[in-house]
């Protein structure tokens, strides 16, 4: 009883050292009811996107952002409530009480806040303040990476990727596959092409001996011979101990003094051994048995190796997670690292696999059309006219199909065009290739399926002809930039 009453009074005790929580609601949700939400009281916070003072410095509005949308939620803020200063620089954080009101009819805004409480402020440096109100290139964002995610393309750009990953859990889901998670490490190459990046800690242990070596060099063969010396003497003393039939106090204290003196032989016979640089077998190559893993070991650059196992078990399976190509290729279509949908369905043949990815990437587009429509309306606006109008094209078109040897055959008969790369059977087809195919022969997507053996990866099936294999690849309008 007594502990219970402590454990009791503990509680109370650490609840009045806490704030309250601040019930923060998010823009997004203000936005989305509008002007049915007038008069309710609501704490907001966010990124003030422009600040404005009016009435000769009695008010000012903010154009305030959380990231939850691209929108933003106008805020009224009186001089009387906070030094307007304090809050009208672009970048400043704020945190803020106070009523939704309908605006004054003919604003843009459904919906304002005016402030009656201003609960904290993040002040920032407008003269240091790198984002600017105009809009800003994404190459220029690479030199502000901790702020890029203010701006309203990276924004909706991690909107758009959040809605995509968990459509991708639940399509799944949904068919009955299970998330089956794989190893980022790894000592197999699945791909077989050798292109991985190494995971070692070979050079920084290289590092810290040569730095150790420096300031504590290693020992001579005359340090370790007298040390040698010194631990032969007091094995002797204790010998001549017990043979004089010494006390057990002298013979425990004489023991203690030889310990003492193998330890610290034994230590310099391990720092003598000590190498600066890798270490080298005797033929030369690297002594991977004194890497971490005992043995070579890489960044995946898939899962699929380890999550087909699972298949052969569970049956329909898969993986989603970061892999990483070490590709000595700097272009759009060649990324050092991505996560990568990898599906595995057992008892399954290629139509299967076709049917399975066309549903899932009617699924994605449907959903981004649901989910994410203000996002997509900004990318359309900004990077990609067409971008909503494919997206609806994809989501509810039936996707062609047709065999790589049927494409080729289509792509030698055009006339009209002439491609950079020529067209004959047993190339991999190159991008003009393969937009040519969905924007101008077919004006949808294509799936393209029983490929060249030689083009292919190793462990696809060798079809019946002996020449092609049970491979597949989706080609959206568009997408093959």
């Amino acid at each position: 009883m007594a502990d219970a009453a402590t454990d009791a009074m503990a509680a109370v005790s650490l609840s009045d050292d806490l704030e309250p929580a601040t019930s923060r609601t998010s823009i997004r949700s203000i936005l989305a009811n509008g002007a049915a939400r007038a008069g309710e009281r609501v704490v907001v916070g966010g990124w003030v996107k422009t600040g404005r003072e009016q009435g000769k410095g009695s008010f000012a509005f903010l154009e305030l952002n959380d990231g939850s949308c691209v929108a933003n939620l106008q805020v009224l803020v009186d001089a009387a409530v906070h030094p307007l200063a304090r809050l009208t620089t672009t970048g400043t954080s704020v945190l803020v009480e106070g009523e939704l009101k309908k605006p004054p009819e003919g604003t843009k805004q459904c919906v304002e806040l005016r402030v009656d409480r201003v609960l904290e402020v993040g002040e920032v440096d407008s003269a240091a303040y790198p984002l600017p109100k105009t809009k800003l290139t994404l190459e220029n964002l690479r030199d502000v990476v901790h702020l890029r995610s203010r701006t309203n393309t990276i924004g909706a750009v991690a909107r758009i990727r959040h809605q995509l990953a968990y459509a991708t859990h639940r399509f799944f889901d949904e068919n009955g596959f299970l998330y089956v998670h794989t190893p980022i490490i790894t000592t197999s190459d699945c791909e077989g092409a050798g292109e991985m990046f190494q995971v070692t800690t070979l050079f920084s242990h290289a590092e810290k001996v040569e730095k150790e070596l420096k300031e504590n060099p290693a020992p001579s063969e005359s340090d370790i011979e007298a040390a040698s010396i010194a631990v032969k003497e007091k094995g002797d003393v204790v010998a001549q101990l017990k043979v004089a039939k010494a006390s057990k106090h002298e013979i425990t204290a004489a023991v203690a003094q030889l310990k003492v003196a193998k330890e610290y032989v034994s230590k310099l016979d391990e720092r003598s051994k000590l190498k600066p640089g890798i270490p080298r077998r005797d033929d030369g190559t690297v002594a991977y048995e004194n890497d971490f893993f005992k043995r070579q070991a890489f960044l995946t650059v898939s899962g699929q190796l380890q999550v087909e196992t699972y298949a052969c078990a569970l049956s329909s399976v898969y993986t989603f997670g970061p892999t990483f190509r070490a590709e000595n290729s700097h272009t759009s279509r060649h990324l050092a690292e991505f996560w990568m949908v990898e599906p595995e369905i057992a008892f399954a043949n290629l139509q299967d696999d076709m049917n399975c990815a066309e549903r899932y990437v009617q699924y994605l587009c449907k959903w981004l059309l649901e989910h994410c429509r203000e996002d997509m309306e900004f990318m359309a606006k900004n990077y990609d006219k067409t971008a909503i109008e494919r997206l609806t094209l994809v989501s509810s078109t039936p996707f062609e199909r047709i065999s790589y040897t049927k494409a080729v055959e289509l792509l030698k008969n055009v006339t009209g065009k002439k491609f950079e790369k020529k067209v004959e059977w047993g190339i991999d087809l190159a991008s003009e290739h393969e937009r040519y195919l969905t924007e101008v022969i077919f004006k949808k997507p294509v799936i393209v399926y029983n490929y060249p053996k030689e083009i292919k990866a190793f462990y696809m099936r060798l079809n019946d002809d002996q020449m092609t294999v049970a491979a597949m690849d989706v080609l959206v309008p568009k997408v093959n930039n």
